[in-house]
Protein backbone atom coordinates (compact mmCIF):
# COMPACT_ATOMS: atom_id res chain seq x y z
CA UNK A 1 0.00 0.00 0.00
CA UNK A 2 1.46 3.23 -0.69
CA UNK A 3 2.72 5.40 2.05
CA UNK A 4 0.91 8.45 0.73
CA UNK A 5 -1.30 9.89 -1.57
CA UNK A 6 1.75 10.92 -4.22
CA UNK A 7 2.58 7.36 -4.47
CA UNK A 8 -0.83 6.20 -4.74
CA UNK A 9 -2.66 5.11 -7.95
CA UNK A 10 -3.95 8.07 -10.57
CA UNK A 11 -7.55 8.54 -11.54
CA UNK A 12 -6.56 7.05 -15.50
CA UNK A 13 -5.68 4.36 -13.46
CA UNK A 14 -9.00 3.53 -11.61
CA UNK A 15 -11.01 4.74 -14.90
CA UNK A 16 -9.09 1.74 -17.06
CA UNK A 17 -9.35 -0.40 -14.00
CA UNK A 18 -13.62 -0.07 -13.72
CA UNK A 19 -14.08 0.44 -17.26
CA UNK A 20 -12.37 -3.40 -17.97
CA UNK A 21 -14.11 -4.63 -15.13
CA UNK A 22 -17.38 -3.57 -16.47
CA UNK A 23 -16.92 -5.10 -20.11
CA UNK A 24 -18.04 -8.68 -19.33
CA UNK A 25 -20.78 -11.28 -20.66
CA UNK A 26 -22.22 -10.94 -17.49
CA UNK A 27 -23.26 -7.34 -18.50
CA UNK A 28 -24.08 -7.84 -21.69
CA UNK A 29 -26.54 -10.79 -20.85
CA UNK A 30 -28.22 -8.96 -17.96
CA UNK A 31 -28.95 -5.78 -20.80
CA UNK A 32 -30.96 -8.60 -22.45
CA UNK A 33 -33.53 -8.92 -19.73
CA UNK A 34 -34.42 -5.26 -20.66
CA UNK A 35 -35.56 -5.68 -23.97
CA UNK A 36 -39.48 -5.96 -23.44
CA UNK A 37 -39.41 -2.67 -23.09
CA UNK A 38 -37.97 -1.46 -26.32
CA UNK A 39 -34.57 0.46 -26.73
CA UNK A 40 -35.47 3.80 -26.16
CA UNK A 41 -37.36 3.31 -22.45
CA UNK A 42 -34.34 0.30 -22.44
CA UNK A 43 -31.56 2.89 -22.74
CA UNK A 44 -33.25 5.76 -20.00
CA UNK A 45 -33.53 2.59 -17.56
CA UNK A 46 -29.86 1.47 -18.29
CA UNK A 47 -28.84 4.80 -17.65
CA UNK A 48 -30.51 5.99 -15.16
CA UNK A 49 -29.85 3.09 -13.10
CA UNK A 50 -25.99 3.04 -13.73
CA UNK A 51 -25.80 7.08 -12.61
CA UNK A 52 -28.03 5.97 -9.16
CA UNK A 53 -25.23 2.89 -9.10
CA UNK A 54 -22.14 4.67 -9.56
CA UNK A 55 -22.40 7.81 -7.36
CA UNK A 56 -23.13 5.31 -4.64
CA UNK A 57 -20.24 3.36 -5.56
CA UNK A 58 -17.95 6.36 -5.91
CA UNK A 59 -19.08 7.66 -2.76
CA UNK A 60 -18.24 4.37 -1.14
CA UNK A 61 -15.04 4.50 -3.36
CA UNK A 62 -13.91 7.47 -1.44
CA UNK A 63 -13.70 5.55 2.40
CA UNK A 64 -11.51 3.56 1.44
CA UNK A 65 -9.11 6.46 -0.36
CA UNK A 66 -9.48 8.08 2.82
CA UNK A 67 -9.22 5.80 5.62
CA UNK A 68 -6.63 3.70 3.17
CA UNK A 69 -8.91 0.54 4.51
CA UNK A 70 -10.86 -1.90 2.48
CA UNK A 71 -14.21 -1.66 1.13
CA UNK A 72 -15.52 -5.19 3.95
CA UNK A 73 -13.54 -3.26 6.90
CA UNK A 74 -15.15 -0.24 6.40
CA UNK A 75 -18.36 -1.89 7.94
CA UNK A 76 -16.53 -1.30 11.24
CA UNK A 77 -17.25 2.25 11.34
CA UNK A 78 -21.25 1.12 11.60
CA UNK A 79 -21.16 -2.21 12.78
CA UNK A 80 -18.15 -2.76 14.66
CA UNK A 81 -15.38 -5.66 14.88
CA UNK A 82 -17.75 -8.82 15.02
CA UNK A 83 -20.18 -7.29 12.79
CA UNK A 84 -17.81 -6.67 10.03
CA UNK A 85 -17.09 -10.61 10.67
CA UNK A 86 -20.64 -11.58 9.16
CA UNK A 87 -20.62 -9.38 6.66
CA UNK A 88 -17.46 -10.55 5.24
CA UNK A 89 -18.36 -14.52 5.11
CA UNK A 90 -21.51 -13.08 3.11
CA UNK A 91 -19.55 -11.07 1.05
CA UNK A 92 -16.83 -13.74 0.64
CA UNK A 93 -20.00 -16.37 -0.52
CA UNK A 94 -21.45 -14.20 -2.87
CA UNK A 95 -18.17 -12.93 -4.64
CA UNK A 96 -17.62 -16.53 -4.81
CA UNK A 97 -21.08 -17.42 -6.90
CA UNK A 98 -19.40 -14.46 -8.79
CA UNK A 99 -16.48 -15.87 -9.77
CA UNK A 100 -17.87 -19.23 -10.76
CA UNK A 101 -20.55 -17.61 -12.55
CA UNK A 102 -18.38 -15.17 -14.42
CA UNK A 103 -16.05 -18.26 -15.34
CA UNK A 104 -19.49 -20.49 -16.34
CA UNK A 105 -20.43 -17.95 -19.02
CA UNK A 106 -17.17 -17.50 -20.06
CA UNK A 107 -16.34 -21.15 -20.97
CA UNK A 108 -19.57 -21.89 -22.39
CA UNK A 109 -19.17 -18.83 -25.04
CA UNK A 110 -15.49 -20.06 -25.28
CA UNK A 111 -16.66 -23.65 -25.61
CA UNK A 112 -19.20 -22.66 -28.01
CA UNK A 113 -16.57 -20.81 -30.43
CA UNK A 114 -14.26 -23.76 -30.25
CA UNK A 115 -16.86 -26.02 -31.30
CA UNK A 116 -17.43 -23.86 -34.43
CA UNK A 117 -13.68 -23.06 -35.31
CA UNK A 118 -12.17 -26.89 -34.33
CA UNK A 119 -15.27 -28.83 -33.17
CA UNK A 120 -13.60 -28.93 -29.98
CA UNK A 121 -16.29 -29.39 -27.13
CA UNK A 122 -14.88 -29.40 -23.58
CA UNK A 123 -16.45 -26.57 -21.16
CA UNK A 124 -15.01 -27.93 -18.14
CA UNK A 125 -11.08 -27.88 -19.61
CA UNK A 126 -12.33 -24.49 -20.55
CA UNK A 127 -13.88 -23.37 -17.15
CA UNK A 128 -9.99 -24.28 -15.29
CA UNK A 129 -8.57 -22.85 -18.32
CA UNK A 130 -10.25 -19.09 -17.62
CA UNK A 131 -9.22 -20.05 -13.69
CA UNK A 132 -6.00 -20.62 -14.22
CA UNK A 133 -5.62 -16.97 -16.22
CA UNK A 134 -7.09 -15.27 -13.45
CA UNK A 135 -4.84 -17.02 -11.01
CA UNK A 136 -1.98 -15.72 -13.02
CA UNK A 137 -3.97 -11.89 -12.66
CA UNK A 138 -4.18 -12.36 -9.36
CA UNK A 139 -0.16 -13.30 -9.33
CA UNK A 140 0.78 -10.38 -11.34
CA UNK A 141 -0.59 -8.12 -8.18
CA UNK A 142 -2.96 -5.30 -8.27
CA UNK A 143 -0.12 -2.22 -8.07
CA UNK A 144 1.58 -3.87 -11.22
CA UNK A 145 -1.61 -4.40 -13.34
CA UNK A 146 -1.74 -0.81 -14.58
CA UNK A 147 0.49 -1.28 -17.94
CA UNK A 148 -0.91 -5.19 -18.83
CA UNK A 149 -4.65 -3.86 -17.88
CA UNK A 150 -3.95 -0.66 -19.57
CA UNK A 151 -3.22 -3.42 -23.07
CA UNK A 152 -6.19 -5.71 -21.88
CA UNK A 153 -8.72 -2.66 -21.75
CA UNK A 154 -7.45 -1.32 -24.80
CA UNK A 155 -8.24 -4.52 -26.42
CA UNK A 156 -11.61 -4.77 -25.08
CA UNK A 157 -12.47 -0.72 -26.26
CA UNK A 158 -12.27 -2.38 -29.85
CA UNK A 159 -14.46 -5.60 -28.77
CA UNK A 160 -17.22 -2.80 -27.84
CA UNK A 161 -16.79 -0.64 -30.92
CA UNK A 162 -16.75 -4.19 -33.19
CA UNK A 163 -20.27 -5.28 -31.11
CA UNK A 164 -21.98 -2.00 -31.33
CA UNK A 165 -21.16 -1.91 -35.15
CA UNK A 166 -22.34 -5.02 -35.54
CA UNK A 167 -26.17 -4.35 -33.37
CA UNK A 168 -26.36 -1.16 -33.86
CA UNK A 169 -26.53 -1.62 -37.98
CA UNK A 170 -30.13 -2.74 -37.98
CA UNK A 171 -32.43 0.33 -38.46
CA UNK A 172 -35.35 -1.38 -36.74
CA UNK A 173 -33.55 -1.27 -33.42
CA UNK A 174 -35.90 1.57 -32.03
CA UNK A 175 -39.10 0.33 -33.03
CA UNK A 176 -38.62 -3.25 -32.71
CA UNK A 177 -40.67 -4.62 -29.52
CA UNK A 178 -39.92 -8.03 -27.84
CA UNK A 179 -42.03 -10.59 -26.39
CA UNK A 180 -42.20 -10.26 -22.47
CA UNK A 181 -43.16 -8.13 -19.63
CA UNK A 182 -41.04 -6.12 -17.54
CA UNK A 183 -41.85 -2.38 -15.58
CA UNK A 184 -39.39 0.28 -16.05
CA UNK A 185 -38.79 0.05 -12.40
CA UNK A 186 -37.66 -3.46 -12.66
CA UNK A 187 -35.17 -2.67 -15.82
CA UNK A 188 -33.97 0.15 -13.43
CA UNK A 189 -33.44 -2.20 -10.93
CA UNK A 190 -31.71 -4.58 -12.97
CA UNK A 191 -29.30 -1.54 -13.98
CA UNK A 192 -28.39 -0.33 -10.85
CA UNK A 193 -27.28 -3.63 -9.43
CA UNK A 194 -24.64 -4.39 -11.14
CA UNK A 195 -22.72 -1.29 -9.89
CA UNK A 196 -23.79 -1.89 -6.02
CA UNK A 197 -22.75 -5.51 -6.77
CA UNK A 198 -19.13 -3.71 -6.26
CA UNK A 199 -20.13 -1.91 -3.33
CA UNK A 200 -18.49 -4.55 -0.82
CA UNK A 201 -15.24 -4.57 -3.28
CA UNK A 202 -14.60 -0.55 -4.53
CA UNK A 203 -12.45 0.14 -1.63
CA UNK A 204 -10.22 -2.34 -1.88
CA UNK A 205 -9.03 -0.67 -5.06
CA UNK A 206 -9.48 2.97 -4.02
CA UNK A 207 -7.24 2.50 -0.56
CA UNK A 208 -4.37 2.87 -3.59
CA UNK A 209 -5.60 5.66 -4.70
CA UNK A 210 -3.72 8.76 -5.51
CA UNK A 211 -6.72 11.32 -4.38
CA UNK A 212 -10.05 10.63 -3.23
CA UNK A 213 -11.24 12.72 -6.20
CA UNK A 214 -9.13 10.32 -8.48
CA UNK A 215 -11.20 7.70 -6.29
CA UNK A 216 -14.44 8.95 -7.21
CA UNK A 217 -14.49 10.06 -10.64
CA UNK A 218 -12.02 7.20 -12.55
CA UNK A 219 -13.98 4.55 -10.46
CA UNK A 220 -17.55 5.74 -11.06
CA UNK A 221 -16.78 6.97 -14.56
CA UNK A 222 -14.86 4.33 -15.78
CA UNK A 223 -17.68 1.73 -14.57
CA UNK A 224 -20.37 4.05 -15.89
CA UNK A 225 -19.20 4.15 -19.68
CA UNK A 226 -18.83 0.57 -19.82
CA UNK A 227 -21.23 -1.07 -18.19
CA UNK A 228 -24.04 1.28 -19.43
CA UNK A 229 -22.56 0.91 -22.89
CA UNK A 230 -21.99 -3.31 -22.43
CA UNK A 231 -26.08 -3.13 -21.20
CA UNK A 232 -27.36 -1.46 -24.69
CA UNK A 233 -25.66 -3.86 -26.60
CA UNK A 234 -26.92 -6.69 -24.73
CA UNK A 235 -30.52 -4.55 -25.07
CA UNK A 236 -29.84 -4.18 -28.62
CA UNK A 237 -28.63 -8.09 -29.40
CA UNK A 238 -31.71 -9.29 -27.91
CA UNK A 239 -34.29 -6.58 -29.74
CA UNK A 240 -32.36 -7.33 -33.12
CA UNK A 241 -31.06 -11.07 -33.59
CA UNK A 242 -33.07 -12.37 -30.41
CA UNK A 243 -29.87 -13.16 -29.31
CA UNK A 244 -27.40 -11.82 -26.41
CA UNK A 245 -24.85 -14.68 -26.78
CA UNK A 246 -21.57 -12.94 -27.14
CA UNK A 247 -19.79 -16.17 -28.87
CA UNK A 248 -22.40 -15.73 -31.69
CA UNK A 249 -22.36 -12.40 -32.35
CA UNK A 250 -18.51 -12.50 -32.58
CA UNK A 251 -18.55 -15.18 -34.66
CA UNK A 252 -21.15 -13.33 -37.29
CA UNK A 253 -18.70 -10.92 -37.62
CA UNK A 254 -15.76 -13.40 -38.94
CA UNK A 255 -13.57 -12.84 -35.99
CA UNK A 256 -12.51 -16.29 -35.49
CA UNK A 257 -9.99 -16.79 -33.21
CA UNK A 258 -9.91 -13.49 -32.01
CA UNK A 259 -13.67 -14.25 -30.72
CA UNK A 260 -12.30 -16.28 -28.22
CA UNK A 261 -9.49 -13.85 -27.25
CA UNK A 262 -11.87 -11.07 -26.66
CA UNK A 263 -14.31 -13.86 -24.18
CA UNK A 264 -11.20 -14.83 -22.21
CA UNK A 265 -9.73 -11.54 -21.61
CA UNK A 266 -13.26 -9.91 -20.96
CA UNK A 267 -14.07 -12.78 -18.61
CA UNK A 268 -10.61 -12.37 -16.61
CA UNK A 269 -10.34 -8.62 -16.44
CA UNK A 270 -13.68 -8.95 -14.35
CA UNK A 271 -13.47 -12.03 -12.35
CA UNK A 272 -10.04 -11.13 -10.98
CA UNK A 273 -11.31 -8.73 -9.49
CA UNK A 274 -14.41 -10.74 -7.77
CA UNK A 275 -11.83 -13.11 -6.42
CA UNK A 276 -9.07 -11.17 -4.67
CA UNK A 277 -11.65 -9.33 -3.39
CA UNK A 278 -12.93 -12.08 -1.62
CA UNK A 279 -9.18 -12.81 -0.41
CA UNK A 280 -9.41 -9.28 1.25
CA UNK A 281 -12.67 -9.70 2.82
CA UNK A 282 -10.66 -13.53 4.16
CA UNK A 283 -8.52 -10.93 5.32
CA UNK A 284 -11.05 -8.61 7.60
CA UNK A 285 -11.08 -11.80 9.46
CA UNK A 286 -7.69 -13.21 9.85
CA UNK A 287 -5.17 -10.31 9.20
CA UNK A 288 -2.01 -12.08 9.14
CA UNK A 289 -3.43 -14.52 5.32
CA UNK A 290 -1.53 -12.99 2.49
CA UNK A 291 -4.04 -11.13 0.07
CA UNK A 292 -2.92 -12.96 -2.90
CA UNK A 293 -2.39 -16.39 -1.57
CA UNK A 294 -5.95 -16.15 -0.46
CA UNK A 295 -7.11 -14.65 -4.24
CA UNK A 296 -5.59 -17.51 -5.28
CA UNK A 297 -7.18 -19.92 -2.78
CA UNK A 298 -10.50 -18.31 -3.27
CA UNK A 299 -10.36 -18.74 -7.71
CA UNK A 300 -9.84 -22.38 -7.03
CA UNK A 301 -12.82 -22.58 -4.87
CA UNK A 302 -14.75 -20.83 -7.59
CA UNK A 303 -13.25 -22.62 -10.11
CA UNK A 304 -14.10 -25.80 -8.66
CA UNK A 305 -17.89 -24.39 -8.36
CA UNK A 306 -18.06 -23.21 -11.72
CA UNK A 307 -17.42 -27.25 -12.77
CA UNK A 308 -19.91 -28.45 -10.27
CA UNK A 309 -22.79 -26.32 -10.16
CA UNK A 310 -24.81 -25.24 -13.00
CA UNK A 311 -25.77 -21.48 -13.36
CA UNK A 312 -29.65 -21.09 -12.76
CA UNK A 313 -31.54 -18.45 -11.52
CA UNK A 314 -29.27 -15.37 -12.66
CA UNK A 315 -31.74 -12.63 -12.27
CA UNK A 316 -32.74 -13.66 -8.84
CA UNK A 317 -29.21 -13.83 -7.83
CA UNK A 318 -28.45 -10.48 -8.38
CA UNK A 319 -32.21 -9.00 -6.61
CA UNK A 320 -30.20 -11.38 -3.70
CA UNK A 321 -27.08 -9.14 -3.72
CA UNK A 322 -29.15 -5.84 -3.31
CA UNK A 323 -30.75 -6.92 -0.78
CA UNK A 324 -27.80 -7.54 1.33
CA UNK A 325 -25.63 -4.72 0.74
CA UNK A 326 -28.19 -1.77 -0.34
CA UNK A 327 -29.09 -1.66 3.30
CA UNK A 328 -25.57 -2.25 4.55
CA UNK A 329 -23.86 0.71 2.70
CA UNK A 330 -26.80 2.78 3.42
CA UNK A 331 -26.04 3.00 6.69
CA UNK A 332 -22.27 3.41 6.91
CA UNK A 333 -22.89 6.42 3.91
CA UNK A 334 -25.12 8.13 6.57
CA UNK A 335 -22.95 7.74 9.42
CA UNK A 336 -19.89 8.70 7.51
CA UNK A 337 -21.06 11.45 5.43
CA UNK A 338 -23.78 12.57 8.05
CA UNK A 339 -22.49 12.22 11.08
CA UNK A 340 -19.10 12.34 10.14
CA UNK A 341 -18.39 9.10 12.54
CA UNK A 342 -15.21 8.47 10.42
CA UNK A 343 -13.23 6.60 12.55
CA UNK A 344 -13.05 2.34 13.63
CA UNK A 345 -13.36 2.27 17.29
CA UNK A 346 -11.41 -1.18 18.26
CA UNK A 347 -13.45 -1.73 21.26
CA UNK A 348 -16.79 -2.04 19.61
CA UNK A 349 -17.54 -5.47 18.97
CA UNK A 350 -20.90 -5.35 17.34
CA UNK A 351 -23.10 -2.44 16.60
CA UNK A 352 -26.80 -3.52 17.51
CA UNK A 353 -29.25 -0.59 16.92
CA UNK A 354 -27.45 -0.78 13.27
CA UNK A 355 -27.83 -4.28 12.53
CA UNK A 356 -31.15 -3.70 13.46
CA UNK A 357 -32.01 -1.47 11.08
CA UNK A 358 -30.00 -3.62 8.62
CA UNK A 359 -32.18 -6.35 9.10
CA UNK A 360 -35.05 -3.98 8.39
CA UNK A 361 -33.54 -2.73 5.42
CA UNK A 362 -32.94 -6.01 3.65
CA UNK A 363 -36.89 -6.69 4.86
CA UNK A 364 -37.98 -3.47 2.97
CA UNK A 365 -35.97 -4.56 -0.13
CA UNK A 366 -37.82 -7.43 -0.40
CA UNK A 367 -41.01 -5.86 -0.40
CA UNK A 368 -40.31 -3.40 -3.16
CA UNK A 369 -38.78 -6.28 -5.19
CA UNK A 370 -41.92 -7.93 -5.37
CA UNK A 371 -43.89 -4.73 -5.78
CA UNK A 372 -42.68 -3.41 -9.22
CA UNK A 373 -42.22 0.52 -7.85
CA UNK A 374 -41.31 2.67 -10.62
CA UNK A 375 -37.75 3.44 -9.12
CA UNK A 376 -37.01 -0.12 -8.18
CA UNK A 377 -36.11 -1.49 -4.90
CA UNK A 378 -32.48 -0.47 -4.38
CA UNK A 379 -32.77 3.99 -4.27
CA UNK A 380 -35.89 3.59 -2.31
CA UNK A 381 -34.65 1.17 0.39
CA UNK A 382 -31.35 2.81 0.85
CA UNK A 383 -32.83 6.18 1.53
CA UNK A 384 -35.37 4.40 4.19
CA UNK A 385 -32.85 2.85 6.02
CA UNK A 386 -30.88 6.61 5.94
CA UNK A 387 -33.88 7.57 7.90
CA UNK A 388 -34.38 5.08 10.31
CA UNK A 389 -30.52 5.05 10.80
CA UNK A 390 -31.06 9.08 11.56
CA UNK A 391 -33.88 8.71 13.31
CA UNK A 392 -32.54 5.79 15.61
CA UNK A 393 -29.24 8.06 15.99
CA UNK A 394 -31.89 10.75 17.32
CA UNK A 395 -33.62 8.41 19.71
CA UNK A 396 -30.61 6.80 21.47
CA UNK A 397 -28.80 10.02 21.60
CA UNK A 398 -31.42 11.49 23.43
CA UNK A 399 -32.28 7.99 25.44
CA UNK A 400 -28.62 8.26 26.60
CA UNK A 401 -28.81 12.10 27.10
CA UNK A 402 -31.52 11.45 29.94
CA UNK A 403 -29.53 8.60 31.52
CA UNK A 404 -26.90 10.99 32.10
CA UNK A 405 -28.85 13.73 33.52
Amino acid sequence: MPDNKTQGVPSFSHFILWFGAAVSIAEIYTGALIAPLGFSKGVQAILLGHLLGVVILGLTGIIGAEKRISAIESTRISFGKYGSYGFSVLNILQLLGWTAVMIIVGARSVNEISKILWGFNNQLLWSIFIGLLICLWIGVGIKKLNKVNALAVGLLFILTIVLSTIVFKNPGLAVQIPDGELSFGAAVELSVIMPLSWLPLISDYTRYSKSRKGAFWGSAGGYFVGSSWMYVIGLGAAIVAGNSDISAILLSANLGIAAMGIVVLSTVTTTFLDAYSAGVSYLNIWPKANDKIAGLVMTFIGTVLAVIVPMEQYENFLYAIGSVFAPLFAILLTEYYIFRKKEIKEDQAINWLNMLIWVIGVVLYQQFAASGFFLGSTLPVMVITAIFCILGKGVVGKWISSKNV
